[in-house]
């Protein structure tokens, strides 16, 4: 039997996680601090195609909805310069408590691990309009 024609069947002892893998990969991308985060918190947004590889391009802040997706996109696709060039702190923060329901719980785990803050500010906020609980 020559080696082109050989299958490796042995298992390695233990196997990557691949929830592991991907928090240290969101967690390689972060910045020092969410101060650091420096990006725009007015007007249109046109993210690089190694971010917003598909669907839309074009974000407008003034619009809740658009700066959402730019958000959740940013945080899934961006690298370390795109968190620190697209996002803003005061914006983030703001929005996190509908925004880590929007996102993955690797990138949620990550973001609220190194940031507490972002954790404090969703058990501070306010529930959405409409959500309220008002009977017994």
């Amino acid at each position: 039997m020559d080696q082109t024609s050989r299958v490796d069947t042995g298992t390695p002892a233990e196997l990557a996680d691949p929830g592991d893998i991907l928090r240290a990969r969101y967690r390689s991308r972060l910045p020092a601090r969410l101060e650091d985060l420096a990006g725009p918190t007015r007007g249109v947004v046109a993210l690089p195609l190694h971010v917003a590889w598909s669907g839309l391009t074009s974000f407008a802040l003034d619009r809740s909805k658009a700066r959402m997706s730019l958000y959740r996109t940013v945080l899934a696709e961006g690298q370390h310069n795109d968190l620190i060039a697209f996002l803003d702190r005061g914006l983030l923060i703001e929005q996190w408590p509908v925004l880590r329901t929007l996102i993955s719980r690797h990138i949620r785990h990550v973001w609220e691990e190194t940031f507490p803050e972002l954790a404090q500010a969703t058990t501070t906020a306010s529930p959405p309009p409409g959500t309220e609980h008002t009977g017994p």
